[in-house]
């Protein structure tokens, strides 16, 4: 019996499973890797199988300090099960698998591939090269291969997509390993961007995030310093987009062009998401950021006069090295200016191979342990101030799946505020689906979510919910068949045909 045969299956088909770590880009890059498995054949396994699939990826993220730990530690899981069942395969991809390249392998040698982030699409031939040969395959591009978006898809909703406008960073900021695994900024084509938008749009999209690591430096590689502006405007056009948002942006490239796009675009959101990461000038100068506090909180007031209603998010990172308590201090008072309705709190991580891992002044952390507490303190006091502000107000939701956990023990549905605020309300008596968008007054407010406890006001039918229901009809009838929508995106010319897999030899 060859080792394809003893694997766990589906109707004689071989499962897998993607696990993702990380940002948004990541969570993208995995729809990428799950749509190339499906048009290689492969079928996803079963919610909860915990390893059981005949094929485990895992997405890897190399920002945060543990995240080496936490890999290998799942891959040691992983162990004993492949050993059991020798027709498994375990590929390793992402930012960690960029960095680390073959001590992944001489680490875990049961890892059967280990690819980076410039090749996603190479994955379904290199398990059928470690299949062939019976031995590790390792390929780490140096450069981009082919723009992701090129790639099948699949999707895990059918109501909201991410569309990547660029891959990449031209930052150098001190703290952040992302550039040297993500390569310098690679722009996309706006007819590019805008043709995959239009088809996700006549799929029953009716929301999409613009993706980039550095969103609205957009242009840069292509000479336009307003083409994100330009974009934003274009993306007002197309009929059906009724939600338009983007992260994560950088203080440094955010212009006036792109707040009055924002303003003027009515299907763009009231949202922004603006990572401050410190409130100190000399910590900003030691991270590379090039902005300073009063810069920083000219774009918030620049903001807020365009678009009173706007929520503004933040990152922020604590403990940085030399960080003196003067210098949080002036982080807090950011805080207390900018009144954030959200923020991604950190603790500083040191990571191998950037400047700030080198430098002196490595807060203990104990130290860092408190401020970090003072934070998320304050930041939780302003976030319910803030949300208290929306009672009474009376909003249009985009009903969500999956984002109310407690939501069939309340009885209630979840949806999004066009600020992106979660929402809790009221089941109606009548239908309601995912993609729907339903009018309700918000009547309690917590740190992280709003109520409306009151009678849904509307409900209006959408094509976005009709391609939910159409998603979960052909699920109830073809149960052995993922959830997910694949969407083969437009392109120009003929796509480059992939590499033929491998035989013995290992010539191509």
């Amino acid at each position: 019996m060859s080792s394809i045969d003893r694997s766990q299956s589906v109707g004689g088909t071989r499962t897998y499973e993607v696990r993702t770590y990380g940002c948004q880009m990541n969570v993208h890059d995995s729809e990428r890797l799950a749509g190339l498995l499906e048009d290689a054949g492969y079928v996803r396994a079963p919610e909860g199988s915990d390893g059981e699939a005949d094929v485990v990826v895992f997405n890897t993220c190399a920002v945060r300090e543990n995240a080496d730990n936490k890999l290998y530690g799942n891959l040691g899981h992983l162990a004993p099960k492949k050993a059991a069942r020798p027709g498994m395969q375990i590929a390793v991809g992402g930012c960690l698998a960029q960095k680390d390249r073959d001590t992944i392998v001489k680490k875990a040698p049961w890892v059967d591939v280990v690819f980076g982030t410039h090749n996603i699409g190479k994955l379904p031939v290199l398990l059928e090269r470690a299949r062939v040969q019976e031995e590790a395959q390792v390929e780490i591009a140096e450069s981009l291969e082919a723009f992701p978006s090129t790639l099948p898809t699949r999707r895990e909703s059918a109501y909201a997509a991410w569309v990547s406008i660029s891959v990449g960073c031209n930052n150098t900021c001190t703290f952040c390993i992302v550039p040297a695994l993500r390569g310098k900024e690679k722009d996309r084509r706006p007819g590019d961007i805008l043709a995959e938008i239009e088809a996700l749009v006549a799929e029953g999209v009716s929301e999409i995030t613009l993706l980039g690591q550095n969103v609205n430096a957009y242009g840069s590689d292509i000479g336009d310093r307003e083409a994100f502006s330009k974009l934003l405007r274009a993306c007002g056009k197309i009929d059906g987009l009724e939600r338009v948002r983007f992260t994560s942006p950088h203080p440094r490239d955010f212009t006036d062009d792109v707040i009055a796009a924002m303003a003027e675009t009515p299907n763009v959101m009231p949202q922004l998401h603006m990572p401050l990461q410190s409130g100190s000038d000399p910590v900003l100068k030691a991270m590379r950021r090039s902005y300073r506090q009063e810069r920083f909180l000219g774009i918030i007031d620049k903001v807020r006069a365009a678009i009173p209603h706007a929520a503004i998010s933040t990152d922020i990172i604590v403990g940085f090295p030399g960080e003196t308590e003067e210098d949080f201090e002036q982080t807090l008072h950011v805080v207390r200016e900018a009144r954030f309705a959200q923020a991604f709190t950190f603790q500083y991580s040191k990571r191998p191979g950037t400047p700030a891992a080198e430098m002196d002044g490595q807060i203990p952390k104990k130290v860092v342990q408190e401020r970090y507490e003072r934070l998320v303190a304050l930041q939780e006091e302003i976030s319910w101030e803030e949300n208290k502000k929306q009672v009474g107000r009376t909003l249009e939701l985009m009903v969500a799946e999956g984002e109310g956990r407690k939501d069939d023990t309340t009885h209630r549905l979840s949806g999004r505020a066009p600020d992106n605020r979660l929402v809790h309300f009221t089941k109606p008596d009548q239908e309601v689906r995912p993609g729907d968008v339903v009018t309700v007054e918000i009547t309690y407010a917590a740190p992280h979510h709003l109520l409306a406890e009151g009678p849904v006001l509307d409900v209006r039918r959408t094509r976005a919910g009709d391609a939910w229901e159409k998603r979960n009809a052909e699920k109830a009838s073809k149960p052995s068949q993922p959830a997910g929508v694949l969407l083969g995106l437009p392109r120009v010319g003929v796509p480059e045909p992939l590499p033929v897999a491998a035989g013995g030899c290992g010539c191509d």
